[in-house]
């Protein structure tokens, strides 16, 4: 496969297909993402293609070859030591003296003078001179010729369970003043930018490092180069090892903290490093403003319906999942439409319908009958003007968006794409999928039908909780109770077909039942997760009222029309 097909088949839009790294934008997560980032890292090389998004953390890749196993130098050559090693240097002592380091920490790591340069010593784990960096008090840099990349400090730190990552040695030696002997710093500086590049060779110390740190402290500086090399190393060691700090202002980095503030307040910003959160994992931390909302009262409230007789019963909380069944015919959907069309009227709610089992043309016929309790075609009841037609249809115009997939039997995920994409163009806040079984059945990795079910509610379930929305699923029951006077009882979400995953994955299960000799239609909420909070088990009847096209609450009385029941 084409390193160009690939980045077709992930919707990824490079801006070239040379050799090397460049940012782009991620199509998994923007949006919602700012629009204005490009935190998708794309490396391409001639035998294939890695990208990862840095804000999502989707990553991929392709290989047309043997990606990615760049030739290890191994000739490297280790320095001589240093002939002269002028420790006692009047002006390199006065110098260290200045940024706070005394003449025991520059003992302690063979800081030595040669010829206006300083001397920083690198030694591997088994104590050999590995390599020498030197650096002049104008900031000029050099290091040894052809010498094995490591960190520095590696001889202390490489069996530590905790590693203080730095920008410099001068930082490693402001550590070591206030008894902080554990950390390091890679021996090329701080990049420009960050990229991300796993083969990039500023990072070959790490890969020559063997590191037993179950702690990683990133003390990076605090200016554009250093929060890049900050990202990169969060990048590579993760953020469930790393644990990252509080700098004063006024600093730039560890040497000026113990500069301006000593080395108490040093010691005491490591001692105070905060972990990174982990994916997924919190704490009661996480969640003491939502508890004390709860506890003031300040969270919200679910939402009336509108319908006398359910509203005690059944009402709508955001980021549910909702399961309505019922035996084919009974008036799921045309109930479903009367709760859809209250709350569009009563609270300005939107919705996202994909329901196929209708064209899209009846599917507003009917909408606006209900909408305007009027006849839409001629008949014996009041027929809706014109003029009431395009009212009606301008109001379910701002209120309802159809999905439609004309080619092919649409999956979830296409579902859920396009229903995310409506709420944040058009504010949407409930998405009806009606029926289940109008979704392509295609499974993954040999699937049973119960564990498809299951990914099924769990992908829906997930989507009302990111988007806090409402999530109605009509789901036909395949086994039909039976009364022992031979008439349909009504089903329950076990009967639907596929798994019990039904009532014990939702929400909300509710049950629509038409008794053709009472000729009503009862409501019957089978659960309601949280029956304190939006709902309680029980029942209504309505009757469909045919001058008006809507249900209306069932009240018995000798004088009914039973003649007054159409759907």
């Amino acid at each position: 496969m084409t390193i160009e097909k690939t980045l077709y088949e992930n919707n990824i839009q490079t801006k070239h297909l040379q050799e090397g790294t460049q940012k782009l934008k991620c199509p998994q997560c923007q949006p919602p993402h700012n629009p204005k980032d490009n935190p998708l890292s794309l490396t391409i090389k001639d035998d294939g293609v890695v990208w990862k998004c840095h804000h999502c953390e989707w990553k991929g890749g392709k290989s047309t070859g043997s990606i990615y196993k760049p030739t290890i130098k191994t000739n490297y050559v280790n320095p001589e030591p240093p002939k002269k090693q002028d420790i006692n240097n009047t002006n390199m002592i006065n110098y260290f003296k200045s940024r706070g380091i005394s003449l025991s920490t520059l003992q302690m790591f063979k800081i030595f003078e040669e010829n206006n340069w300083f001397g920083f010593q690198y030694f591997d784990e088994n104590g050999q001179l590995t390599n020498i960096k030197y650096r002049t008090v104008d900031k000029q840099f050099r290091q040894s010729a052809n010498a094995k990349s490591i960190l520095y400090n590696y001889d202390r730190i490489c069996n530590q369970e905790t590693v203080i990552f730095t920008e410099g040695e001068m930082d490693v030696l402001a550590l070591a003043e206030c008894g902080l002997t554990n950390a390091t710093t890679l021996p090329n500086g701080a990049p420009k930018e960050f990229k991300g590049d796993i083969n990039d060779s500023r990072y070959k110390a790490l890969e020559h490092c063997n590191l037993k740190a179950k702690k990683i402290i990133l003390f990076t500086d605090n200016d554009e180069s250093g929060k890049a090399l900050h990202k990169e190393l969060l990048h590579r060691f993760g953020k469930d090892l790393c644990w990252y700090v509080d700098v004063p202002d006024n600093c730039k980095d560890a040497n000026e903290v113990l500069i301006k503030h000593g080395a108490i307040k040093l010691k005491e910003i490591i001692t105070n490093a905060v972990p990174y959160p982990i994916n997924g994992l919190y704490t009661v931390n996480d969640y003491i403003q939502q508890v004390n909302d709860l506890y003031d009262g300040n969270y919200e409230r679910p939402t009336k319906i509108g319908l006398d007789g359910l509203d005690d019963l059944y009402q709508i909380m955001t980021s549910t999942f909702h399961v309505v069944t019922g035996i084919p015919n009974h008036g799921k959907s045309l109930f479903l439409d009367q709760i859809l069309l209250n709350l569009a009227k009563n609270h300005k709610w939107k919705f996202a319908i994909f329901s196929p089992e209708h064209s899209t043309s009846m599917h507003i016929r009917r909408l606006i009958q209900m909408h305007l309790s009027k006849n839409f075609d001629y008949g014996f009841n009041e027929r809706m003007t014109k003029s009431e037609l395009n009212d009606g249809l301008d109001f379910i115009n701002k209120h309802f968006y159809f999905i439609e997939t004309k080619d092919s039997i649409p999956s979830i995920d296409l579902i859920l794409d396009i229903a995310k994409s409506a709420i944040y163009k058009h504010g949407i806040k409930g998405v009806v999928i009606d029926p289940f079984n109008e979704v392509s059945a295609i499974r993954q990795n040999n699937q049973r039908e119960d564990e498809h079910i299951r990914d099924f509610i769990s992908l829906c379930k997930r989507f009302t909780r990111i988007y806090e929305t409402v999530m109605w699923v009509v789901a036909h029951p395949t086994k039909l109770p039976k009364t022992n006077d031979g008439s349909y009882s009504p089903p329950t979400a076990y009967d639907i077909s596929g798994a019990a995953h039904w009532h014990n994955q939702a929400d909300v299960v509710l049950t629509v039942h038409r008794d053709f000799d009472e000729n009503t239609t009862e409501i019957i909420t089978r659960k309601i997760r949280e029956q304190d909070l939006y709902g309680k088990i029980g029942s209504a009847k309505f009757t469909y009222n045919l001058q008006k096209k809507i249900y209306i609450p069932y009240v018995l009385n000798d004088d009914d029309d039973w003649d007054n029941w159409s759907l």
